[in-house]
């Protein structure tokens, strides 16, 4: 216990490494901020080993500004990038199936798995017809038959 209290930063460092790497599973750059706020402890911890309070506040504090200015500016960079595609817009040109009939002001269609609200481009698809999705509108996705030519 006593190497434990002399060696903190050890500690610190596993957190930041296994921080690190759990980052890679979710990719949104809170963990790894978090890795970085770990790291400052771990550096604190280096050099004021008994005071465990300034290790904590400098991870604290590290976290909490890398969370902040950091983390957004991040986002941003890789949303801008070349070739970028949200979610959203991979569910372009995904097919699927009518679960109910879809006119232009509304129905259902199961695509990739999940229920959507859907409008029809043009016309009415009657359900259990393939369809593909033509765009997203907010939480509605308008779809045209698989099989047919776009009007």
């Amino acid at each position: 216990m006593q190497w434990l209290a002399e060696n903190m930063w050890v500690v610190w460092l596993v957190l930041a490494g296994a921080l690190a790497v759990t980052e890679t599973l979710t990719l949104d750059f809170t963990l790894l901020m978090l890795a970085g706020g770990a790291l400052a402890g771990a550096i604190v911890g280096l050099v004021f080993p008994p005071l465990w309070w300034l290790q904590i506040a400098a991870a604290l504090i590290a976290a909490v500004a890398l969370l902040g200015l950091l983390r957004p500016t991040l986002l941003e960079r890789v949303r801008q990038a070349p070739g970028y595609r949200s979610s959203l817009d991979k569910m372009v040109g995904s097919a699927g199936v009518a679960t109910a009939e879809i006119t232009t002001s509304g129905g259902e269609a199961k695509v990739n798995g999940e229920v959507w609200s859907a409008r029809a481009v043009d016309g009415t698809i009657p359900a259990g017809t393939a369809i593909e999705v033509y765009q997203i509108d907010g939480a509605i996705a308008v779809v045209y038959p698989k099989h047919e030519a776009l009007p």
